[in-house]
């Protein structure tokens, strides 16, 4: 196990450049910070490659609470804590993992697949709430199209509470997704304020798909153009869209509910 007392140190230094999006992307590696969001990665398969751990924060023994190589566990100060740190309250544990890296035909299929589709979502706050929205009913998979946000940011890691990493995330082409769907005999339901039918007249039971679009601009023409259904949220007058990550729980624990009948 090393130790690290300087701030300056090489490895501290390009652990904060990896707060970038571009340096993560780069060196392949991602940030997970808290010692609950570590477990979930841990527990999905996902590879640690450095452990860095603040006795002052946490006296939890890093080699008793994660399977960790020792080699790979490096103490440092709270002054150096602080600085790699994302949390406001840290809890002393922070993680330098492999990126995951999936596409469709990693995702394995159940009789009747839940799919949660976004398009363009921007916020890592709102990526992040989906995520824990799609873990909590037992979406099949999560697939992004044209991604505006790093989908191991890690503030997206922080707003899915660490289920980003329990729930399956691929990347696609909306082409791609609109076909693997097709293929796969799974209906989707895009939503829009100019649908017709309200998301509560699915008939959630069997293959679906949930399709969102951006927070500003919705979904795209294309997308529109290749869903099988248009579906709407039902509102009162003045209010035409929610926040997309509302939007998704709204209509994901429709699915559910009918799901569990």
């Amino acid at each position: 196990m090393k130790k690290i007392n300087s701030t300056a140190n090489p490895i501290i230094n390009n652990t904060v450049r990896l707060k970038k999006a571009g340096e993560r992307k780069r060196q392949g590696l991602i940030v997970i910070d808290g010692i609950r969001e570590i477990a979930l990665a841990l527990k999905s398969g996902t590879t640690v490659t450095t452990l860095f751990y603040c006795p002052s924060l946490n006296d939890a023994d890093p080699k008793r609470v994660f399977s960790v190589p020792e080699e790979n566990i490096i103490e440092v100060t709270e002054a150096i804590f602080s600085k790699i740190s994302y949390k406001e309250n840290p809890d002393g544990f922070l993680a330098l993992a492999l990126r995951p890296s999936l596409n469709l035909d990693d995702i394995k299929l159940d009789k009747n697949p839940l799919i949660i589709v976004l398009e363009k979502v921007e916020k890592p706050g709102n990526l992040g709430a989906i995520l824990r929205t799609a873990y909590a009913v037992g979406a099949t998979a999560v697939i992004i199209n044209d991604n505006q946000t790093d989908i191991y940011n890690p503030n997206v890691i922080r707003a899915s509470e660490g289920y980003v990493f329990s729930e399956l995330v691929v990347s696609s082409s909306l082409k791609d997704t609109a076909a693997w769907l097709k293929k796969n005999k799974i209906k989707s339901f895009a939503a829009a304020t100019s649908a017709k039918q309200n998301y509560t007249a699915v008939n959630w039971c069997l293959g679906a798909a949930i399709v969102l679009g951006s927070e500003a601009d919705g979904l795209s023409d294309d997308w529109l153009k290749s869903a099988d259904k248009l579906i709407k949220i039902p509102m009162i007058s003045g209010l035409d869209s929610l926040n997309v990550s509302v939007a998704a729980a709204v209509i994901a624990f429709e699915a559910l509910r009918q799901r569990e009948l």
